[in-house]
């Protein structure tokens, strides 16, 4: 069952996939149908999942869910892993590469590989300051609180000297 992203509990599990590129106006509307079509008929164990999505900044696919009801078991969380790639084919996206990390540079979104990150961070073009994307918050309320951070205040923060 397909709700509101903005209904979910806060201790909503929830699952970030960043995109190599951003979403064309295009993609947009065809991500969103396909996106509530699967989650409107992801199930449990046959128990309908309570589900949500948002695209954020058209970069993003968070897909929550309310496991107070029903929770994911491995052959549901297997199912929306292949669901996103299937999203990836059909885009041409990268969207399950943990390898990869997005931050922000001004009013820019970057994605770069995790040694790219690491070489950018030595030759100081990021810093401590630098906006980065915490993919591996796995609630909706460390997703709004602790997933657009600083470098300094996330994992990111090993490479900075």
């Amino acid at each position: 069952m397909i709700v509101e992203f903005s209904e979910l509990k806060e201790d909503s599990r929830i699952w970030i996939y960043p995109s190599n590129r951003p979403f064309t106006q295009d993609e947009i509307p065809l991500l969103q149908k396909l996106t509530t079509d699967f989650l409107s008929k992801w199930t449990a164990h046959n128990k309908e999942l309570e589900a949500g999505y948002e695209l954020t900044y058209n970069r993003f696919i968070v897909i929550g869910l309310n496991q107070e009801a029903v929770s994911a078991s491995g052959c549901s969380i297997d199912t929306s892993v292949r669901f996103i790639q299937q999203l990836e084919l059909q885009f041409n996206l990268e969207l399950l590469d943990k390898m990869n990390v997005t931050f922000r540079q001004g009013d820019y979104f970057v994605h770069k590989t995790l040694k790219d990150f690491r070489e950018m961070a030595k030759a100081k073009a990021i810093s401590k300051n630098t906006i980065v994307f915490n993919n591996l918050v796995d609630t909706k309320q460390g997703y709004r609180e602790f997933w657009e951070i600083p470098a300094s205040e996330s994992w990111h923060n090993r490479f900075i000297k």
